[in-house]
């Protein structure tokens, strides 16, 4: 029906244009909702497959990133530049770079795109996980030995979203049983074990309980560590400062414990660098035995000497010098795996410029 007094074309060009943009919006909503699944927004696995997105008109000249942003919603901003990165999204069935614009009528390709459960650790960064990849010194079907690198956590907790069994589970995607054996701090470094199967779990556990298992420290400690003080036997309690901090102290009504020592290496009488085995397995048990003994672990900011710490970090160590280079354990078919792992360059240099 025609209004009197207004002539058809005239009322019908902006009506008709408004069509034309609705029709358009919806086209272009209609193109992204191909990949956007709502599913996203509540961290579940998204997308069961390869989604092929025709770019509107409208998106013509958008860059790729940005279309991908806008496209995947919750998808984080460095997911989206890895798999373009990684050649994972194709326009025309082409590569492209981030900063590609979009030409009306491009077909992009965007592959499935998982991202992490609730509760699931983010992503590794991949430059920890090669450095990790490379820490491993020994691997078989059933067990990984890694030379624990100082400054990283054994697992995520406390503020840390990640330790080293979240990022072993990501490099080994397929063991799903990966479970940490013991424990080193997150300062101290070497020779930490991480088994691939609940029975190699229980063994090392069982051998751990007796005393199947030889782990060895090396310490840089303060002062002359007599050769007669061959070892401490002191029990051990926890305790929870006010600020939270968790620490050990010598206390009659803890629990036993014992270490072994036997000095490797003197400095004069300015340090000693000593072996130290423990017997029993204590939360902190040789920082807070040396401690007990006088001579203090270089770089130890809870049970160290400051003025001790400084001057070796003076020598270029910034570091905790407590470092695990020795294990022997048991394995189930009756032999024996015995391992040795080298100290990090900032400890070589530190102990060579000591010496010098």
């Amino acid at each position: 029906m025609v209004r009197a007094g207004v002539e058809p074309g005239a009322a019908g060009l902006p009506l008709l244009a408004a069509f034309a943009t609705i029709a358009a919006m919806i086209k272009c909503f209609n193109s992204i909702k191909n990949c956007y699944d709502p599913a996203m927004t509540t961290n579940t696995p998204p997308t069961s497959g390869v989604q092929l997105i025709e770019v509107p008109p409208e998106l013509a000249g958008q860059r790729i990133d940005n279309f991908l942003i806008t496209a995947l919603k919750g998808v984080p901003k460095t997911l989206v530049y890895r798999i373009l990165r990684k050649g994972e999204v194709r326009v025309n069935k082409g590569r492209i770079k981030p900063e590609y614009k979009l030409q009306a009528g491009d077909i992009v390709r965007v592959p499935p795109v998982r991202l992490p459960e609730r509760d699931e650790p983010a992503p590794v960064a991949q430059g920890l996980l090669q450095r990790l990849e490379a820490a491993i010194v020994y691997e078989d079907k059933a067990l990984i030995v890694m030379n624990k690198p100082a400054g990283i956590a054994v697992h995520g907790g406390s503020g840390l979203s990640f330790g080293v069994i979240e990022a072993l589970r990501q490099l080994r995607p397929d063991a799903k049983e990966l479970e940490l054996v013991h424990r080193l701090d997150r300062d101290t470094s070497g020779l930490l074990m991480i088994a691939k199967k609940r029975s190699m779990l229980r063994h090392l556990h069982a051998a751990l309980r007796g005393d199947g298992v030889d782990k060895r420290y090396m310490a840089l400690v303060r002062g002359h560590w007599p050769t007669s003080k061959k070892q401490v036997n002191a029990p051990l309690q926890k305790s929870n400062l006010r600020s939270g901090e968790r620490m050990v102290e010598v206390n009659d009504e803890g629990k036993d414990a014992l270490t072994m020592f036997r000095v490797l290496r003197r400095f004069g009488e300015f340090a000693t660098i000593v072996e130290a085995r423990p017997i029993t397995g204590r939360t902190h048990q040789i920082r807070v035995h040396t401690l007990h003994a006088g001579h203090m672990i270089a770089g130890d900011s809870k049970y160290g000497d400051e003025d001790f710490s400084r001057e070796i970090r003076e020598l270029g160590g910034k570091r905790l010098f407590l470092h695990a280079y020795q294990l022997t354990v048991p394995l189930p078919d009756g032999g024996e795996l015995k391992l040795e792992a080298p100290v990090d360059e900032m400890w070589a240099k530190t102990i060579e410029r000591l010496a010098s």
